[in-house]
């Protein structure tokens, strides 16, 4: 049996490149970028209004001049009206193109407008309510880097420069596999000693995250029923999420399975609660097997201790490590390390606080609702202070 740090270790050692691929941007949100997205032009390309207003320019303002004829109204997108006479305005919208011979915008708040002149009742000065050409980025420079998880407003930066298909991360096809003769699909009204199929959709869900549409399988306790599909899928996917069939029972023959198959064992057992009886390994056509527990709790949380970090590693996904204040004591009287699930909130010091549950075990999933996230706390303590602060691994968020 290993500590979660071995563990973790031996997972982020088969992290996988699994290249890129290009994709129309109206099937790019929540994709992982994998380029830069460039400027094609200068940001803004023109001397734009920031108000609706009047355009003057500055050397008439100068000379003592504050009453203007409107030469002419300029709305956003329209050629650039020039003006000649010292004496001369253009009314210009929000977003409208400024010509040279004009370097101040004034707002109709500001201004007076009787029989097509308009009066200047205020002090102005030269660029005011002018967005610069170029001012926020010029020609090539990057707008955003690769490796974000492409968000609106990414999406909105890249379709503004041109891009309609974007290089983004290639994902893993996945299959989420749960097992056991107990196990009833969700449409079954179950007899008193089953239950119904929950730990796939779980996954399948989080998966959808990440954009990934994963395939979802059961099945029953049969070794050479197991051991034939295992083959199939090892040969048809990237990466088996399995649940049930790895512990000490006479029905859990995923481990045989997979070593008669030449499934290279990486570990099986951690040192934690709840999950402990995990499988990991690789196939010898460098396939993953993550196999965790059967219940419920313990496959939520090896789910986001151990593969979305790997997920986000493999897609080069830049980690964010959060750390929480615990505010109750906590015993835990075993030599494993404690996974407790918390509710989080932030007090008004700003602090990411954390209270933890009473649960009944992993097989007590009804708190997870009411949660959103796991605390760590490390297997050389058995009490845990109110104030300490401890990583914590978040859900439902």
């Amino acid at each position: 049996m290993i500590s979660v740090k071995q563990a973790e270790e031996i997972i982020f050692s088969q992290v996988i490149n699994f290249g890129t691929e290009e994709i129309f941007y109206e099937n790019a949100s929540g994709r992982i970028l994998a380029e830069n997205i460039l400027a094609d032009r200068d940001l803004p390309p023109f001397d734009r209004s920031t108000v609706d207003g009047i355009a003057i320019s500055s050397k008439s303002y100068e000379k003592g001049v504050r009453d203007f004829t409107i030469k002419a109204v300029q709305a956003a997108g329209e050629a650039p009206v020039s003006i000649n006479e010292e004496n001369d305005c253009v009314e210009i919208m929000t977003g409208a193109a400024l010509h040279s011979s004009m370097d101040i915008v004034i707002r109709y708040e500001d201004i007076f407008i009787n029989n097509n002149v308009a009066s200047i009742n205020i002090d102005v000065k030269k660029g005011q309510n002018i967005h610069l050409k170029g001012r926020d980025k010029k020609t090539g420079e990057t707008l955003v880097e690769a490796d974000h998880v492409i968000t609106p407003s990414i999406l909105g930066i890249a379709v503004s420069v041109g891009k309609t298909f974007l290089t983004v991360k290639r994902l893993p096809k996945i299959a989420i596999i749960s097992t056991g003769d107990e196990m009833v699909s969700p449409e079954t009204i179950p007899t008193p000693f089953q239950l119904r199929r929950s730990n796939g959709i779980t996954i399948k869900s989080v998966l959808e995250k990440y954009r990934i549409n994963a395939d979802w399988l059961h099945w029953n306790d049969d070794f050479e029923l197991i051991k034939k599909e295992l083959s199939h899928c090892i040969d048809n996917y990237d990466v088996l999420l399995m649940s049930g069939g790895v512990s000490m029972g006479k029905f859990d023959y995923l481990p045989k399975a997979c070593e008669e198959l030449g499934i290279e064992k990486l570990f099986h057992k951690i040192k934690q609660r709840p999950g402990k009886p995990f499988w990991f390994g690789k196939s010898q056509n460098e396939k993953l097997v993550f196999a965790f527990p059967g219940n419920p709790v313990s496959v939520f949380m090896c789910l986001y201790r151990y593969f979305v970090p790997w997920l986000e590693k493999s897609l080069e996904i830049p980690e964010t490590t959060q750390y929480a204040v615990l505010q109750n004591d906590i015993n835990f009287p075993f030599s494993l390390q404690y996974f407790a699930q918390v509710k989080l909130s932030v007090n008004q010091s700003g602090q990411l606080i954390a209270e933890s549950v009473n649960t009944n075990g992993s097989g007590d999933f009804s708190h997870l609702a009411e949660t959103n996230a796991f605390i760590e706390l490390p297997l050389e303590k058995n009490a845990f202070k109110k104030g300490e602060v401890y990583k914590i691994w978040k859900y439902n968020f």
